[in-house]
């Protein structure tokens, strides 16, 4: 049995043992998968060397691991792996803890849960693999992190031809001793023909005793089982003792909670009328057992697959199951199954195992009922596990799924925050056009200083008019300010690409130069300036032409350059000047100094000194005319 060559990769095995007994000890693991995933395992480590003469071949932990490869079902233990490694031997299993661990937190309704489905377990193995377990007691059940039952403790099991009185003999003083049978040896010499009076004998001492303390607060028919168990299965006359099958029709484990847990237990065997009429009522009848008891004990099964597929389910039990219920409920709305604290504790981490579900019609199940469970979901989980999930649905090809994952990750950035979200860079490239109530009141009041600095009252214009001496600049620039108007903000992208800087810097810029044009025009009129007279027009006229003349006489040139070295095209001063902007100021001609111009003989008379002379002479005067006149180079 096993090899160091099958020892699982990457597994981590805790050194504090969780339970200890004479032949192995149960540990807790963990293995990381390839896609980062850890999955919790449970491994029982034994030694390769047992004395005894029952384990000569095989130590009690390999024969265990033998039998839990070989016979699987739902309601027994989970095989996963096994291998040797320096004289131990290691058996893995699905996470597990021992039923007497958890056994004083139980209600009466997870007890006859559990005992349901060891009864089915031990049914499989009788009816259908004519095999015995030997040792039904509490030692050899354990339970999942869903709070089902597992049978386990399979290394005393054997096959019906097997079964004789040596193999017992060997076996009693390891097997749990109120669990055997005291006329065992006498029932096995007899031989009437049934093989399973052992086992049924066991199941009914161990029924006894976690039921002694129990009463049938929940459950009626408690006593009468008990009673059962205690007179039937152990009577003394194995003709008396009911099989297992028979044991399940009791009416103890025909509970409405039983029969849901086994219905969705045995979904796949049932047939679509079946599966409509029950979940037709099911999320209703949820709802009359304790919350506490339906999340650990359904939590898993009503999650699975086969559930979240099934058409009728889809309508009338996952808008139940998948949003947790308000402490204020609102009118009209159905009732949820779990509050926020069980929903948290019992269906978030199983909903972050089916977010890792690569199937299309799982994830868009998902996404549509995501709003009514997402704020249960911490912001680390929401960040770490959800989100890289629904990243990757962004990429499908699956247009429908593309839609939903968009409309899920907007749910996500009021949470985690549109640059967790989306990533990368951002800058503002949009301003808010509503003005504030302040702002707008701001720039009231600025723009009324602005009109009655620039226009005085018309009864006091002459005394300002003589008292004011504007300079050339000073007058220039208040006309400018008469007729100035905002300029509309140039578009992003309209003359070429801007970088995201240029951009954040522009905006600023335009929300503090942005205009309250939202304001109601009768509600300003009695902010508006003055109206503008013909007399203050004059006014602002001469204003404008004492500024221009002074502006000219300012810039005009006083003296003329006579030396021909400062007549050359880089050395010589603009002689016009205006007050507009000089778009050809970088486009000056070069001149290359490389090239070469001829003179005719007949034009020696006239010196290249004089000929620039007379044309600078000429140039200056009219100073209405720029440039260079035609000029014939011989």
């Amino acid at each position: 049995m096993g090899n160091e060559q099958s020892e699982l990769s990457g597994v981590d095995i805790d050194e504090k043992a969780v339970e200890i007994s004479d032949y192995w000890s149960q540990h807790s693991a963990s293995i990381l998968k390839s896609d980062g995933s850890c999955t919790s395992l449970s491994v029982f480590i034994g030694e390769l060397f047992v004395s005894g003469s029952l384990w000569s071949t095989q130590t009690p932990l390999e024969k265990c691991a033998k039998n839990s490869m070989i016979f699987r079902h739902p309601c027994m233990i989970k095989y996963v792996s096994s291998w040797q490694k320096n004289s131990r031997f290691y058996l893995a299993v699905e996470e597990v803890v021992p039923l007497s661990h958890v056994l004083s937190s139980l209600n009466i309704l997870q007890i006859s849960v559990g005992l349901c489905s060891i009864l089915k377990a031990l049914c499989f193995l009788h009816q259908n693999a004519f095999v015995s377990h030997n040792n039904i007691c509490c030692t050899s059940i354990y339970v999942t992190k869903d709070g089902n039952w597992k049978l386990g403790g399979m290394e005393y099991l054997c096959g019906y031809k097997d079964m004789n009185y040596d193999y017992l003999a060997k076996t009693r003083s390891s097997r749990y001793s109120k669990s055997i049978d005291p006329d065992e040896d006498k029932l096995l010499q007899n031989d009437l023909g049934r093989k399973d009076f052992i086992d049924v004998y066991a199941f009914g001492v161990f029924v006894c005793e976690i039921l002694k303390s129990k009463t049938d607060d929940e459950i009626s028919t408690l006593s009468s089982f008990r009673d059962y168990c205690k007179n039937e299965l152990q009577n003394a006359d194995i003709s008396r003792r009911p099989n297992f099958k028979s044991l399940l029709e009791h009416e103890f484990f025909n509970h409405d909670f039983i029969q849901i847990h086994s219905f969705l237990m045995e979904l796949p065997l049932k047939n679509d009328e079946e599966k409509k009429l029950f979940f037709q009522n099911l999320g209703v009848k949820l709802l009359s057992f304790d919350e506490l008891v339906v999340a650990s004990q359904l939590g898993g099964l009503l999650l699975s697959r086969l559930v979240l597929f099934n058409k009728t389910a889809q309508e009338n039990l996952l808008p139940l199951l998948l949003m947790a219920r308000s402490d204020k409920p609102e009118d009209g709305k159905p009732k949820c199954i779990f509050s926020e604290e069980t929903f948290k504790q019992y269906l978030c981490p199983k909903l972050l195992e089916i977010f890792r579900v690569r199937d299309a019609q799982i994830r868009l199940l998902l996404l549509y009922h995501f709003s009514n469970f997402m704020h249960i979901f911490t912001c680390e989980e929401l960040q770490s596990f959800i989100l890289p999930e629904l990243l990757v649905g962004i990429k499908d090809t699956n247009d429908h799924l593309v839609a939903m994952t968009l409309r899920t990750l907007a749910d996500l950035v009021p949470i985690l925050g549109a640059p967790t979200v989306i990533g990368g860079k951002r800058g503002k490239l949009f301003n808010d056009g509503l003005p504030t109530h302040s702002n707008r009141r701001l720039s009231r009041d600025l723009k009324r200083q602005d009109s009655v600095s620039i226009i005085p009252n018309p009864s006091n214009l002459s005394s300002e008019v003589d008292q004011i001496s504007l300079s050339s600049v000073d007058a220039q620039s208040t006309i400018e300010n008469l007729n100035e108007l905002p300029e509309r903000p140039r578009p992003d992208g309209e003359e070429g690409e801007t970088s995201t800087e240029e951009v954040e810097v522009s905006v600023e810029e335009d929300l503090d130069n942005w205009e309250d044009w939202d304001i109601n025009e009768t509600n300003s009129s009695s902010n508006r300036p003055p109206a503008i007279t013909s007399d203050d027009m004059k006014v602002v006229d001469n204003l404008s032409k004492n500024a221009e003349n002074i502006s000219e006489e300012s810039i005009k040139p006083k003296t003329i350059i006579p030396d021909i070295q400062d007549l050359d095209i880089k050395n010589q001063l603009n002689t016009v000047y205006t007050n507009d902007f000089d778009f050809f100021q970088d486009m000056e001609p070069v001149i290359d100094a490389s090239n070469k111009f001829l003179i005719n003989a007949g034009d020696n008379d006239i010196s290249l000194e004089k000929k620039f002379s007379s044309k600078l002479a000429l140039s200056m005067e009219d100073s209405n005319e720029e440039g260079w006149e035609e000029e014939e180079w011989n």
